[in-house]
């Protein structure tokens, strides 16, 4: 479907990006703006925030302070410094596609807290597990996650004992499944594969022993030999050796595997094409993984070049989307503008905090209900409160362009007040969508 450039641009901003932020020029070459962020590395890397040993440490004094006088701990603390972090940087990047990736993947690799004891580490998760790997290889990624206390606390891994290794015979305690049922099911091959539960107590056997340790310095990963189950395992087929070079080798050999190609695939066209990924769509970007032993750049990459990716946006927003694009629109300086995190809380999507680890929802119907929709008119109608003094015009013209509605434009231009105007743009029909 042909579009044109002023569309397409809208479009790459939308789609792919957070949202045309205030009256920042807009791409004149949209493909070439979105893989130009794709180059060089992430300067969020080495911003603001916390380091997993930072969060380690806290993590360390919380349990070493007596119950009854953990009230003062900086746990949540530190979740807050670094959520109020992350988000500053989607309302301000100059590379959103790139910022769109890195939280594409940090909900695929979910890390809640719904488990307390994560809440000093997701910070340093996303910035040192996650970012470095956005443009690398989904092999070193999924490595980096597999070893990061965050989701090894987070999935009880740290608990999980080789019913046969000399701790377990000693304290008669056993698997915990929980990591690898994960690491099959969401993060690499999926159901689709055919993989058994036999296969999934094989693979937890595989990585008894992961663990970490808060005493090191710096506190980190640690392989325990003494609570890893000995002898060799097969997964899928596929037999691996004992010792943490087993874990790792599995590793390896999922992260490449066909199955996950096409799971990963199918992800991220429907996070950014549609709902119901078109068959050809999912088919060139798994190819592309296939192709290039998971190179994610090159599958990024692959997602601009989709036909599909340039029709009409359909995706209805996240709240964590709506959030950042509706504050990005206004541009309102710090000081002004609302809390986005309690904003994200408000309409249904909390920081950080999803139920499950299969993490947030990703189509219409997760987003779409009734009450969802008049929590966002009042929220929006809040924002506008404090953005009286822009011209709902500009605001428009400047967040959809082309992709407005001539109705809407016509009910802002025949609103009350500004208020009025601004609060029918951040809830109309064309700004849900993305």
């Amino acid at each position: 479907m042909y579009c044109d450039m002023d569309t397409r641009a809208a479009q790459a901003l939308i789609r792919f990006g957070l949202g045309r932020r205030g009256s920042e020029a807009a791409p004149s070459d949209p493909a070439g703006w979105l893989a130009g962020q794709l180059d060089g590395p992430d300067p969020a890397v080495s911003g603001p925030g916390h380091s997993t040993a930072d969060g380690l440490e806290a993590l360390r004094q919380f349990r070493d302070t007596p119950a009854d006088q953990r009230k003062g701990t900086p746990l949540r603390d530190i979740f807050r410094d670094d959520a109020e972090a992350a988000t500053n940087i989607m309302l301000t990047t100059d590379t959103p596609f790139r910022e769109r990736l890195v939280w594409f993947w940090a909900n695929h690799f979910t890390v809640s807290l719904r488990q307390n004891q994560t809440a000093p580490l997701i910070g340093g998760f996303v910035r040192e597990a996650i970012r470095p790997h956005v443009i690398g290889r989904f092999a070193d990624m999924l490595m980096a996650v597999m070893h990061h206390p965050a989701m090894l606390i987070y999935l009880d891994q740290a608990q999980s004992i080789g019913p046969d290794s000399p701790a377990g015979v000693r304290l008669k305690r056993g698997l915990n499944e929980n990591l690898a049922r994960e690491s099959l099911e969401l993060h690499t091959v999926s159901p689709a594969s055919g993989y058994s539960q036999a296969d999934v107590t094989s693979y937890a056997r595989i990585l008894t022993g992961w663990s970490i340790d808060l005493r090191a310095t710096p506190p980190g990963f640690r392989f325990r030999p003494q609570t890893h189950e000995p002898g060799s395992h097969a997964v899928m087929g596929q037999s691996f050796p004992q010792g943490q070079d087993g874990g790792v080798a599995a590793l390896t050999w999922l992260a490449d595997h066909p199955w996950t190609h096409r799971h990963l695939a199918t992800k991220l066209v429907r996070h950014f094409v549609a709902d119901d990924p078109p068959p050809a769509a999912v088919k060139r970007v798994e190819d592309v993984l296939a192709g290039s032993r998971g190179d994610l750049k090159a599958a990024a990459l692959e997602l601009i070049r989709l036909p599909e990716a340039w029709q009409p946006l359909a995706k209805l927003r996240t709240p964590q989307d709506y959030v950042i694009a509706a504050l990005r629109a206004v541009d309102l300086p710090a000081d002004r503008r609302p809390n986005p995190i309690g904003a994200m809380a408000g309409l249904g999507q909390p920081f950080a905090n999803a139920p499950l680890p299969n993490g947030w929802g990703d189509t219409a119907q997760d987003w779409g209900g009734s009450e969802t929709l008049l929590r966002r008119i009042d929220w929006a109608y809040a924002v506008s409160a404090r953005a009286q003094g822009l011209d709902p015009m500009d605001v428009a013209n400047a967040s959809l362009g082309p992709l407005l509605h001539a109705e809407t434009l016509d009910q802002i231009r025949r609103a009350g007040s500004r208020r009025d105007a601004l609060t029918l743009l951040l809830t109309s029909p064309e700004f849900q969508r993305r």
